[in-house]
């Protein structure tokens, strides 16, 4: 399956300490009404670090129950566990998502060949489409283009990946290495559309929570030629993007969420919420794109 367009890193509304399950899909079904082309549950925006595996798998069942086939979902499934990820992975397939995001492993900072192997153990184990989501300045380690060429062409159902380095020589050189069928997504907002110049699909957008339908216009205005939108939207949207990176992610955007109605501010420690100094800049970026 090829993942394209702009795909939403959906927050997680919790309630009482627990996750918002009204709110969630009532999120969800106003993404689908703005035109976004995926979602994606469970992921570093959906603080699934702290969620329990009970948790983790009923929001990942309820995204895929509310998208209705309607747009792809691209669940979160990974760990620095290789066979926990195995098990989140053959979950996600089971409960009707189309495909795996799957963290390199943070904390114990494998080498290329550990990377490989962990990759490839569970693309063996489940016949499914794997993305995998390379950020160094989370977990520690780098998923290289060679080591992601190898594992692209010795795995057809290592589909793509997330490319979240923010090193545009480094998502040159995986389109290199990874060849035009492998589906490169930008995983950093301020990236996208340099990403979509060198051939990617799309995105996995933190961004696109608040502002869906710019986000899908500035993907599809590029697919369709039109660069003069597409570079307009790249700059409409800048101030948003460093907006909702103001803190660490996701504390800007599910404050921003919460100010537009549609979550409670609540998060789970050790996320703490938004600094005093930084709400004032956030709240001032939301009424400039007429979002408050």
């Amino acid at each position: 399956m090829r993942f394209t367009g702009a795909y939403t890193a959906l927050v997680t509304p919790f309630k009482d300490g627990a996750p918002d399950e009204a709110r969630y899909r009532r999120f969800i079904e106003w993404q689908i009404e703005q035109g976004i082309n995926g979602l994606v549950p469970c992921g570093t925006t959906g603080e699934s670090a702290t969620l329990s595996h009970e948790e983790h798998e009923r929001v990942i069942r309820i995204c895929v129950e509310q998208a209705k086939g309607r747009v792809p979902v691209l669940a979160g499934a990974g760990s620095n566990n290789t066979p926990e990820a195995v098990r989140l992975t053959r979950f996600a397939k089971e409960a009707g998502a189309d495909g795996a995001l799957l963290i390199t492993p943070y904390y114990n900072k494998p080498t290329q060949e550990g990377l490989y192997r962990h990759f490839a153990a569970i693309a063996d184990a489940v016949d499914f489409p794997l993305i995998p989501y390379n950020v160094p300045g989370r977990t520690g380690c780098n998923l290289l283009p060679a080591t992601l060429g190898r594992l692209a062409r010795e795995y057809p159902n290592i589909a793509g990946v997330k490319e979240a380095t923010g090193d545009l020589t480094q998502v040159s050189e995986v389109r290199e290495q990874c060849g035009a069928q492998f589906c490169l997504l930008s995983g950093d907002d301020f990236t996208v559309l340099p990403i979509l110049a060198v051939g990617g699909c799309g995105v996995i957008s933190v961004t696109s929570n608040i502002a869906p339908a710019k986000m899908s216009k500035l993907c599809s205005s590029f697919v369709q030629g039109d660069l003069e939108s597409a570079r307009a939207l790249h700059f409409e949207l800048a101030p948003l993007n460093r907006a909702m990176f103001l803190e660490t992610n996701p504390i800007p955007v599910k404050t921003a969420l919460h100010l537009m109605g549609f979550a409670e501010l609540e998060f789970r420690l050790p996320l703490c919420p938004l600094g005093e100094g930084n709400m004032v800049k956030l709240k001032e970026a939301l009424r400039a794109a007429k979002l408050v």
